[in-house]
């Protein structure tokens, strides 16, 4: 374990040099690994599983997700089966369900959590919050997570490639004393990058704020309120659309993710640099109070308790597609469109 200065932290962090593959490997040599769930992580984390040779299988419900793991290698009867049947014969249960879904699946799947099996998750919502989810663990087992900081997709697109999509860690129960060497395993299983440590509670906490917040909610409400003021001020809706998110996620994410926002500011016109540093302190005054109160009803629980009743009314999915709908027929996104196939390498195809 690596000692990591963040921004004057110190924190732990595991590389994959340190803890390598082949280590990993001979951890789990003799575990039965299912993982149960094949929607968002299930696919990515599965199937570096099985290139990187862990001993692998799938327990997904019969339906269309079932089918996709199939057209993806999984054979039923040997690598894919009921969750039921799957939970029975793994050492390792990866529960990669949605939160939704492990309150429902729960009462089958805890009765397979007999002593010295590991239960793992990719989120800490169940065991955080399990005053409200029900998902109570048995005491002799290994309760354990790796979260990787990025979708399925991302994971598995990257392991393709060769590179690694960085994940935390945590253990939240350590009754075989392999609890440590089990989850580190299987974060260089999955092909994580390197693995920084945390706790089931601050994963849930910091994950459920990142989505509202600058990942997903805030990112939304930001461009949509610039679009907007350009539209209302007489501007089309391609120049609005390319300066507000097109010159954002095509030229300066790449600058800032390289090498920080300073190398970006300093690869950008001195107008620019000027704008940016004068607005930054107006725009953080005035994101900050509603990103603490989001954070706060995060660490409360009342976040927890919208997604659970709102995932529990048997229309939610007709209701999330009608919003989603209207998110994507909404001018900002139907001009994306139009922008996207314009990109020089959409042309001609």
């Amino acid at each position: 374990m690596a000692v990591m200065n963040f921004g004057g932290v110190q924190e732990n962090v595991i590389t994959r040099d340190e803890f390598t593959l082949e280590k990993a490997r001979e951890v789990l040599k003799d575990e039965t690994i299912a993982v149960i769930g094949y929607g968002v992580q299930g696919p990515g984390q599965s199937l570096n599983l099985r290139d990187n040779g862990f001993n692998v299988i799938v327990g997904q419900r019969a339906g269309k997700t079932f089918e996709k793991a199939v057209s993806d290698g999984w054979v039923p009867g040997q690598t894919l089966f009921s969750i039921e049947e799957a939970c029975e014969k793994a050492s390792i249960i990866m529960c990669l369900l949605s939160d939704a879904a492990v309150m429902s699946v729960w009462p089958k799947m805890k009765q397979y959590l007999t002593p010295g099996k590991a239960l793992y998750f990719s989120h800490g919502f169940a065991i955080t919050w399990n005053d409200r989810t029900g998902c109570v663990p048995p005491s002799d087992i290994d309760v354990i997570m790796v979260a990787p900081k990025g979708s399925g997709t991302s994971l598995r697109t990257m392991f393709l490639e060769g590179r690694g999509l960085n994940s935390s860690y945590a253990i939240y129960q350590d009754y075989t004393g392999k609890a440590f060497d089990r989850t580190i395993a299987l974060g260089i299983g999955i092909g994580s990058g390197y693995l920084f440590e945390t706790t089931f509670q601050r994963e849930a906490t910091s994950d459920l704020t990142g989505e509202r917040g600058s990942l997903m909610g805030a990112i939304q409400g930001l461009l949509l309120a610039q679009y907007e003021v350009l539209r209302e001020n007489g501007h089309t809706p391609s120049e609005a659309f390319n300066e507000t998110v097109e010159e954002l996620t095509q030229s300066l994410m790449p600058l800032f993710a390289a090498k920080g926002m300073d190398w970006m500011y300093a690869n950008c016109s001195t107008t620019a640099q000027r704008g940016a540093l004068d607005w930054m302190g107006p725009f953080h005054d005035a994101i900050k109070p509603v990103m603490q109160k989001l954070y706060n009803s995060v660490k409360c629980g009342n976040e927890a308790q919208i997604s659970i009743d709102a995932n529990s009314k048997p229309d939610y999915r007709v209701g999330l597609e009608a919003e989603l709908k209207a998110l994507r027929e909404s001018e900002m996104w139907q001009t994306a469109v139009t922008v996207r196939q314009l990109r020089p390498e959409n042309q001609n195809k």
